[in-house]
């Protein structure tokens, strides 16, 4: 190195006088020279040591994007996504909830919830309803129609354990609609609770529990130590007997053998029923899936669906806006068959206790299919009257025996619409009971006003 400085010198010397062009030519070799010297690589900012002589650029490259600004990205990534799931909004069939970092307040479910028309859709007729955190029933109840199903929330109480409410139970009265209008909205909601009572329906919620700090190991370790230091000095042969107690109850207390009770429900916390989460949103999400499996906001297409064939067939009609007609291509209609089919046994379907409280009686109409051995094979509402009454007449028509229908001398399925009547048991409006009608023209108005007579048998009921 040093050989090659002197000869530039030389160099130089020589061609001094040639002025300009020998500086000029001892700078170029002077850059030559500097980019064929290999440079040592500068001391390491993490080990404090420089690199071996020789060592290439690339053994360094690795190191670089740890220290590249660019690094803090995916921490203001993650801080985005943190903004945008704050507050969820959950949501679960027709129930929809904002929630404030992910739980549900209790102000947020009264608008949901109070005067909305809901149904219950396993149809629980009792008044007092208690359901677990994923909606299943707790205990038993009696099941009745839909239409003695709606519910009229008015009060909404949400704490960390449960959601309760209360309200008021009505029935549906189909009032019978013209011809133009859709016949599931002709109808009349009648409340069926009594006077100063309520029906109250719970939820058990999802318990959130927030994970608990780690104790550190050296207090742990010091604790055991304690605990077994006392154990064999409560078992050495020289201790005396009376003292051995002592040391037993202590660790029985410190072990925590006793079940501590809850005091929110009373229940031993070793005999908690209800699943835990370390998440709010969860916890809220999992309340409104139990809310969309008891309830119907409306009767939605779910409901319907679950419904028997005698009230499926009814809503696909009415929202087709044609009247129901067997699938059967073999099914005559009654004015093409040469002997119609005539009713041979009694037909007077019972009420119940909610329409004769309510004052519901009138006449309804169903669509039945009957076979060539005088049964019906098929029945579907066509003007139902609600109250659960038209329960009753499927059950009653469907156990009816009928001289069959005749074409050409023999017997033949026919489409047959049957007419029945209800009335009210009581002093004040009571008639005989009317024999059934298999006149296939439709009735008027379903609630009628019958005049006073004398009470019906006790049989009647």
């Amino acid at each position: 190195m040093r050989t090659f400085i002197d000869d530039l010198c030389k160099v130089q010397v020589v061609y001094t006088r040639s002025g300009l062009f020998a500086v000029a030519l001892l700078t170029a070799l002077s850059l030559t020279a500097a980019s064929q010297t290999p440079i040592p690589p500068s001391p390491s900012p993490q080990t404090g040591s420089s690199s071996p002589e020789g060592a290439t650029t690339p053994t360094t490259a690795p190191d670089a994007p740890s220290t590249s600004p660019a690094t803090p990205e995916p921490e203001a990534n993650a801080d985005a996504h943190a903004v945008i799931v704050k507050d969820p909004l959950l949501s679960q069939g027709a129930f929809s909830v904002q929630t404030v970092g992910g739980e549900i307040k209790e102000d947020q479910l009264k608008p949901l919830l109070i005067g909305k028309t809901l149904y219950l859709r396993a149809g629980y007729l009792d008044n007092t309803l208690e359901f677990d955190e994923h909606g299943r029933l707790l205990g038993h109840s009696p099941q009745g129609s839909y239409t003695l199903n709606q519910i009229q929330i008015n009060k909404v109480k949400l704490s960390k354990r449960k959601l309760e409410l209360e309200g008021d139970r009505y029935g549906l009265h189909f009032l019978g609609a013209a011809p133009f209008e859709d016949p599931t909205t002709a109808t009349d909601r009648v409340k069926i609770t009594p006077k100063k009572k309520a029906v109250r329906i719970s939820f058990d919620r999802e318990q959130v529990e927030i994970p608990k700090k780690k104790k550190q190991k050296g207090k742990d370790k010091h604790k055991h130590n304690d605990q077994d230091q006392a154990k064999t000095d409560a078992a050495s042969p020289a201790a005396p007997v009376d003292s051995s107690a002592a040391p037993q109850n202590a660790s029985s207390s410190a072990l925590g053998t006793a079940p501590q009770q809850n005091l929110a429900d009373g229940r031993a916390s070793s005999d908690k029923k209800v699943t835990t989460t370390t998440s709010p949103a969860h916890a809220s999400q999992l309340l409104l899936t139990a809310l969309d499996k008891v309830f119907s906001i409306g009767i939605d297409e779910r409901m319907i669906a679950a419904m028997p064939d005698f009230w499926k067939l009814y809503y696909q009609a009415a929202a087709n806006k044609v009247d129901f007609k067997p699938a059967d291509p073999g099914v005559f209609h009654l004015n093409a068959v040469d002997q119609k089919a005539k009713l041979i046994s009694a037909l007077d379907p019972p009420s119940n206790e909610f329409a004769q409280a309510s004052g519901v009686a009138g006449m309804a109409l169903y669509h039945t299919v009957v076979g060539t051995n005088g049964k019906v094979e098929e029945i579907v509402a066509g003007r139902p009257i609600g109250f659960g009454l038209d329960e009753s007449a499927e059950q009653t028509i469907r156990k009816a025996t009928f001289q069959p229908a005749m074409k050409d001398g023999k017997p033949v399925p026919v489409a047959l619409d049957v007419v029945v009547s209800f009335r009210i048991y009581s002093k004040r409006t009571s008639q005989p009971g009317t024999p059934a009608t298999t006149d296939p023209t439709r009735p008027g108005p379903y609630t009628v006003r019958v005049p006073a007579a004398s009470p019906p048998s006790p049989t009647a009921q």
